[in-house]
């Protein structure tokens, strides 16, 4: 089942009118799309017509934005992903869902129904929200912290995956002679007792084509890695420079394997936000373009209660000043938050020049040039032990994405580094994934 693993793995990140904040003005540009599921369609389709691994939707369970600053309307991704699977037939389809604020239960049949809606084509992102925003629509007054998200995350897990494994490869016998539909003996309950969480399942819904959806994790701290080497089968990732890219790869391939696992059965992707233009010129022109439209009042404000410091003591023409608060007193997003300091003090920005730079990939890798030097810093990180591929981040959609796949992709496939033809009908086919449950497969848990 499973096909010879590609040199590159492309999934493309989703997201309204584009990655870069201000998308949503240009002239050309439709704000109200991000309830529009023909929109989406239709870039699953572009997506597919690019051969590319899969697509993602980010999500919270509260508004991700000031809903003044940029679109801000979400719909709920397992929903969207179902609507554009039956738009599509071979692209991997990739939802994000927190550990947090979710319910194991509700949360694994939703994905397995997903999975089986899309015929194996499933991904669960799986990501340990703090936000308390989110929290105080389900009745939290406070935020959890760090460890508490983790070790919390790392039982739902357990419990996920076994309720998706409740369902033997083999336990639909559908005789219709003997009259017997499945065998009872083959749909267990897991009977889970934990300290968060009494589940005693079995799950309402059965394996599909792939065995069980795919796991995403897009944690970078310690536990992050330690919970990704455990579990996770693909990881997003920010890494804006191929020196830190080179050294997440080797820490997170190498906890992989003290965790018991093969190297190869995780996908490294970061983050990547291109910024395409026929000349080097016409693309700085974009860049210009869109972060002339940027409102700065709004990521100014958002930077300062990050950094924990009045908002009037940033001044745009000067660096980040020093006695701002540590990584430590993060209980969020502690990683990206480390990554944004390093940035401004690694490139000496000035804040104006920081929040332009965050506006266009929010600390992903922003790449502004032409479709073969794009593929030029692909093929770059891939072939120096950086990268499995990219989560392409269309600076602007949907245009950004259809350049991609029409100019980048076959430069791409001309160096042998990308699939012409899908090979498989799986997403874990298309990642090069065993398919849990089956002779050299992952094992089923329980």
């Amino acid at each position: 089942m499973s096909e010879p693993r590609p040199s590159i793995t492309l999934n493309a990140f989703l997201m309204g009118t584009g990655h870069h904040e201000a998308s949503w003005r240009l002239p050309d540009a439709d704000p109200r799309v991000s309830r529009d599921v023909t929109y989406f369609q239709e870039l699953a389709r572009t997506a597919e017509r690019g051969k590319l691994d899969s697509v993602f939707f980010a999500d919270s369970p509260s508004l991700m934005t000031d809903p003044a600053r940029r679109p801000s309307e979400t719909l709920e991704p397992r929903l969207l992903l179902s609507a554009m699977a039956v738009a599509t037939e071979r692209i991997g389809l990739v939802a994000t869902s927190s550990t947090t604020y979710e319910d194991p239960y509700n949360l694994a049949r939703g994905f397995a129904s997903l999975d089986a809606i899309s015929n194996g084509r499933a991904a669960w992102n799986v990501v340990t929200s703090a936000d308390l925003k989110a929290g105080a629509n389900f009745g939290y007054t406070t935020a959890p912290t760090h460890a508490e998200r983790y070790e919390r995350a790392e039982e739902f897990l357990e419990v996920v995956l076994a309720l998706w494994d409740s369902w033997a490869v083999d336990a639909v016998i559908a005789d219709k002679t003997a009259g017997v539909w499945a065998d009872p003996a083959r749909v267990r309950s897991i009977d889970h007792a934990g300290d968060r969480f009494d589940v005693a399942g079995p799950l309402t819904v059965g394996r599909s084509q792939q065995g069980r959806p795919v796991i995403v994790q897009a944690g970078s701290s310690g536990p992050g890695i330690a919970l990704a080497a455990k579990y996770a089968e693909a990881v997003f990732t920010a890494t804006p420079t191929i020196e830190e890219g080179r050294d997440f790869y080797r820490r997170l391939k190498d906890a992989t394997v003290a965790a018991g696992r093969s190297r190869d059965h995780i996908r490294i992707l970061p983050g990547l936000v291109p910024i395409l233009g026929s000349t080097e010129a016409e693309a700085r022109d974009l860049e210009r373009q869109l972060d002339d439209l940027v409102v700065l009042d709004h990521p100014l404000r958002q930077l300062a209660a990050d950094v924990g410091i009045p908002v009037d003591q940033l001044d745009l023409d000067r660096p980040l000043p020093r006695d701002i608060r540590s990584a430590d007193e993060i209980e969020g997003n502690k990683a990206r938050y480390e990554l944004t300091v390093a940035m401004a003090r690694r490139d000496d920005l000035t804040v104006r020049q920081l929040l332009l730079r965050l506006g266009s990939g929010r600390g992903h890798r922003a790449f502004v040039g032409t479709p073969e030097q794009v593929a030029d810093t692909i093929e770059e990180w891939v072939t120096s032990g950086a990268a499995d591929g990219f989560n392409i981040m269309p600076a602007v959609l949907p245009s950004g994405l259809e350049l991609f796949v029409e100019q980048v992709v076959p430069i791409l496939q001309d160096r042998g580094l990308f699939r012409r033809e899908y090979a498989g009908t799986t997403l874990r086919e298309h990642y090069g994934l065993p398919v849990p449950g089956t002779e050299g497969g992952l094992p089923q848990t329980g």
